[in-house]
């Protein structure tokens, strides 16, 4: 489980044979869980300047694996105890979004991610989502697209300074509305304007 918040942007030293190599300041265990970009993957070497993670055919299917490449945000699996400053990532990616717009704003950046229609019904206004492994505020919901509006100091500390129009991005949806879309599809009486009727009365 993670937070959604970059420890550290980690430089890509190598990525061949399904081993991605990193240089970083960051020194886990063997078998530690780090996401990368969002994806949740097993260190399965260290070395005095960084370490090592192999992704599976599963993570490589889900995966812009094109972006192992340069550098890339790192975040290490929550503790028990430790503060929630983003929210509950779990860095299963759940589809690959596209950048189809970028605006600035008085202070910060408006970044348009197109999704697949299929997980367009886990996006809600101020709703949650994790791009590239990081803890983000859907500010708007279109019909195929999100808004997302970076204040200064996540786009100062994160990759999102370098995002052009067209890059593919890791998108992890938040995991309650994968849970309670999940219950709906057994209660097909059940619909999203009744769930919000009954959640208005709290």
């Amino acid at each position: 489980m993670f937070n959604g918040l970059i420890r550290e942007i980690a430089v890509v030293k190598s990525y061949t044979n399904n081993i991605l190599r990193l240089k970083a300041d960051f020194k886990p265990n063997l078998g530690d869980s780090i996401a990368v970009n969002g994806a949740c993957l097993s260190v399965i070497e260290i070395f005095d300047d960084g370490f090592s993670v192999e992704l599976s055919l599963e993570s490589r299917k889900h995966i812009a694996t094109e972006n192992l490449k340069g550098k890339v945000h790192i975040e290490p699996a929550m503790k028990l105890g430790d503060r929630i400053d983003g929210h509950l990532v779990q860095g299963h990616i759940d589809a690959i979004g596209e950048v189809c717009k970028i605006s600035q704003n008085e202070n910060g950046v408006d970044i348009f991610i197109k999704l697949p229609q299929e997980i367009m019904k886990f996006m809600a206004n101020k709703g949650s989502v994790c791009v590239d492994g990081v803890s983000l505020t859907v500010n708007e919901v279109l019909q195929n697209t999100i808004k997302l509006t970076i204040i200064p100091i996540t786009f100062k500390e994160s990759l999102f300074c370098d995002f052009k129009i067209g890059r593919r991005v890791n998108i992890e949806s938040d995991m309650m509305a994968r849970y309670i879309a999940r219950q709906i599809e057994f209660k097909k009486e059940l619909t999203w304007e009744k769930v919000d009727n009954f959640l208005s009365l709290y």
